[in-house]
């Protein structure tokens, strides 16, 4: 990151406003980034641009090189004479994303698309040939034509076989190259709008998730560096144990990594995995970064992740010869000191989060008076209550409790900053005192700009449906960006 205070604000592509049910790549993100960039915000960060998966999370995608078919602009479809007037109205959608509407309708307007395209053009056959999409055009041709998981495809084609490669890519050539096309489109869109961003002096924060999906083309290209069985079925996963959250802690069910596997190829595939984030975005987050030190696995049988067991990851080796200026790691949750000294030694800068911070302990990490420079401090994440919908949820005894903490330690760090009593005032407040902070950076997702209450919540962690789906009806007003401009200025 750079080496002076900036601020940055949160809010994933998908949740901008628009005409076609989902944020894209168009005119409202060019427009959003101009808004940051005349407030003085240096970083806007996202969430992982692949394409989603199960439960429609950008956390379980299909790839992790891919980018998401539903975040290509049509309009930008339609002045490239690939779609007309009438497909794009059909298109229009007004409020949160329907994914099932999206699934359904998308992928069929794309492919209207896809077959006004010219394919032979020589930017795009260098595109193909470039391989960087190879596998997953692959992976989606096979889901395509012979549905399920992989692990129910025919025996050559599941073990990924060069000869059935080959066959699957010519019997089906027309549908492996509509999968190639959709990731042409979408770079072309994405690259220019990190050049507008960046032509402004937004830099973009990316995000790694640490694991992969089973059902991907991650896992079914390289199922020698994960711990699978003789048939390719997951004999460990990913998860939590048990703490204050919940009792038998969270089954996150991603196959983990065989690291002695990655060690013995040099970590070949993190280190391509990290040069393209990088490539990709200006600076990266990797999500569960404590699983790099030590990582929590269970059999891939059990149905809670109580009887699970911590494993050593590959800590620093990883990382020896990648930029870390431009990695942000994501630490929290249960971190211990195998952890924090890995942190240490890569000197990353790690997360406080506001909203964890008022708990009545004084050595809380998250206190203002205990943010130190070289972290990220945020009012919230994408995965935790709006600070809004966590004060909206208090009881009137433990509101004044939690108002009482939070004045105490604006005193004792001599912020003078105005705590209110609307659940909208204390957004206000806390996005101040993130700004206020000593940490370089403070990041604010857009729904504590705007005092937004829960029912804007991007993602409720172990629930499945209802998340990822949040979007705003139009973007933040002049006042809001103007108010944001100030605090920038007063806190320099």
């Amino acid at each position: 990151m750079d080496n002076i205070r900036s601020a940055g604000v949160l809010l994933h592509i998908s949740s901008l406003p628009g005409k076609y049910g989902i944020g894209t790549l168009g005119k409202e993100a060019y427009l959003f980034a101009k808004r940051l960039a005349k407030s003085g915000v240096r970083y806007w960060q996202i969430l992982p641009l692949v394409q989603t998966g199960y439960g429609d999370s950008p956390y379980q995608s299909v790839s992790c090189t891919s980018g998401n078919p539903y975040l290509i602009d049509p309009d930008i479809l339609a002045e490239q004479e690939l779609l007309t007037g009438k497909e794009l109205k059909a298109l229009r959608r007004k409020g949160n994303v329907d994914y099932g509407a999206l699934y359904t309708e998308r992928y069929q307007t794309l492919r209207t698309a896809y077959s006004r395209f010219a394919f032979d053009s020589a930017e795009f056959r260098a595109f193909v040939d470039e391989g960087t999409h190879e596998d997953y055009a692959l992976f989606m041709t096979a889901k395509t034509v012979f549905g399920g998981s992989f692990a129910n495809w025919e025996e050559s084609l599941r073990r990924h076989e060069p000869a059935a490669l080959e066959k699957l890519r010519t019997d089906h050539h027309e549908e492996y190259l509509f999968w190639q096309f959709l990731q042409y489109e979408f770079d072309l869109q994405w690259r220019a709008l990190k050049h507008y961003c960046n032509s402004l002096g937004i830099r973009i924060i990316g995000d790694i998730p640490l694991y992969v999906a089973y059902d991907s083309a991650d896992v079914w290209s390289h199922p020698e560096l994960f711990k699978l069985d003789g048939d390719l079925k997951p004999e460990k996963v990913a998860g939590v144990p048990p703490d204050y959250f919940s009792e038998t802690g969270q089954l996150w069910g991603n196959p983990v990594f065989d690291w002695a596997a990655h060690k013995r190829e040099d970590y070949r595939w993190w280190r391509a995995r990290l040069a393209r984030a990088l490539d990709t975005y200006d600076v990266i987050r990797i999500d569960h970064f404590r699983g790099l030190d030590r990582y929590y696995e269970v059999d891939a049988h059990e149905t809670t992740a109580v009887n699970g067991v911590w494993q050593d990851g590959p800590k620093d080796e990883l990382f020896e010869g990648i930029d870390l200026s431009r990695i942000i790691a994501e630490d929290l949750g249960e971190i211990d000191d195998g952890v924090r000294s890995l942190i240490k030694r890569t000197g990353l800068p790690g997360m406080k989060v506001l909203l964890f911070a008022f708990d009545g302990n004084e050595e809380n990490a998250f206190l203002p008076h205990n943010i130190d420079k070289n972290c990220v401090c945020y009012t919230g994440t994408h995965d935790n209550d709006t600070v809004a919908g966590y004060v909206k949820s208090l009881t009137s005894e433990e509101f004044l409790l939690f108002r009482s903490r939070v004045a105490k330690e604006l005193e004792r760090c001599g912020m003078n900053i105005r705590l209110g009593r609307t659940p909208a005032s204390f957004a206000r407040a806390f996005t101040e005192i993130a700004i206020a902070s000593n940490a370089d950076l403070a990041v604010v997702p857009v729904q504590d700009l705007l005092g937004l209450d829960n029912s804007c919540r991007m993602n409720h962690p172990g629930t499945n449906g209802g998340n990822w789906c949040w979007r705003l009806t139009r973007l933040p007003s002049q006042a809001v960006f103007g108010r944001l401009k100030r605090l920038i200025r007063k806190y320099r």
